[in-house]
């Protein structure tokens, strides 16, 4: 027994803002699984903005998707063949070959979770990469201090949505949050343990930011860069942390962007920036998903997804994503068979 499977695959590297004659939607047969082999069919996938610097040529901390292949990502999905005893029929497990109905991984390639801590799609948001990514940068990366005044930019993305909830409690005094908008300026605040939410759609990011921080910010994780990023070093307290973690704003750039304006004030300041990337931080997860765990169990943290339905709706899905139309995590749901 063989799978139809349908997938997207990138047919043209994108010049700017990927169009949809960037990608095509095709159909594979996927084989039955072979010796420590299993089968998934997939019930959610991740779009993220990393994928769009995956779309262009040369590699990064992460390979470009191939020309002609199927594209990849994090996915959760159930097992329905298997010849891996230790990942049985039925079992949910999460891997990185999204972009497709179904999927053929070793055993190895799988990582089993826990359907009844948490609904599965949450281990591809908030007990995934994307709550680790906000918990190492605020632990380890740009560690929050008792007292620290934080600043998150891309906050009601599926990083910020949780990150603020974080700095809050490893002590941050004050969290400001900035979103596009003044609907998602207010979920900051009045969903996402955010003491003040920024619009930066109204313009004057720096001066916005200025006001709601006079006594200036300790941390900034940054999800969007360009200007936000101006603003925070602008706003930064002496030996300040800042968290490289995005740039969502210069991702379908067709040229580099200048650097800050303000970097040079950096000097002075004693500002530590540093890039995030989320692998070296995995020795975090024991204690993070017992610390995060029990928070959803509590209810004392506040997560949120933006789904669309159908494959054959993800590209749409992640141009929507990159446009910042989701709140939370961005995901696509199957059909469960």
């Amino acid at each position: 027994m063989s799978f139809s499977s349908r997938e997207w695959h990138l047919i043209t590297r994108p010049v700017g803002e990927p169009k949809d004659s960037d990608v095509a939607f095709e159909t594979a047969v996927v084989p039955d699984p072979g010796p420590g082999q299993v089968v998934v069919r997939n019930d959610y996938l991740s779009v993220d903005p990393y994928m769009r610097g995956r779309m262009n040529a040369g590699e990064s901390y992460i390979p470009p998707f191939g020309l002609g292949e199927a594209m990849t990502g994090s996915a959760v999905g159930t097992v329905v063949a298997s010849q891996a005893p230790e990942v049985p029929v039925g079992a949910t497990v999460t891997h990185f070959l999204g972009w497709r109905e179904y999927a053929l991984l070793g055993a190895a390639d799988v990582q089993l979770v826990d359907p009844e801590l948490a609904p599965a799609q949450a281990y591809l948001g908030v007990l995934g990469t994307t709550g680790l990514t906000a918990w190492a940068t605020l632990k380890e990366v740009a560690p929050v201090q008792e007292g620290d005044v934080v600043f998150i930019s891309g906050a009601a993305g599926a990083v910020g949505s949780v990150a603020g909830q974080f700095a809050r409690k490893l002590g941050a005094s004050r969290v400001i949050g900035s979103a596009g908008g003044p609907a998602k300026a207010k979920r900051l605040t009045e969903d996402f343990g955010y003491d003040i939410g920024l619009d930066y759609r109204a313009g004057d990011i720096a001066g916005q930011l200025a006001a709601a921080a006079p006594g200036g910010i300790d941390v900034y994780l940054d999800n969007v860069g360009g200007d936000h990023l101006d603003a925070a070093i602008r706003t930064m307290n002496l030996r300040g942390r800042v968290a490289l973690v995005g740039a969502i704003s210069m991702y379908n750039a067709t040229e580099l962007p200048a650097g800050p304006s303000h970097l040079p004030l950096a000097i002075g300041k004693r500002i530590n920036l540093r890039g995030m990337n989320v692998s070296d931080h995995y020795h975090l997860v024991p204690d993070f998903a017992r610390q995060v765990g029990g928070w959803l169990k509590d209810g004392s943290l506040v997560t949120d997804e933006t789904v669309v339905d159908g494959i054959e709706n993800t590209f749409e899905a992640f141009q929507a994503m990159m446009r910042g139309a989701n709140t939370g995590k961005m995901l696509v749901r199957l059909p469960q068979a």
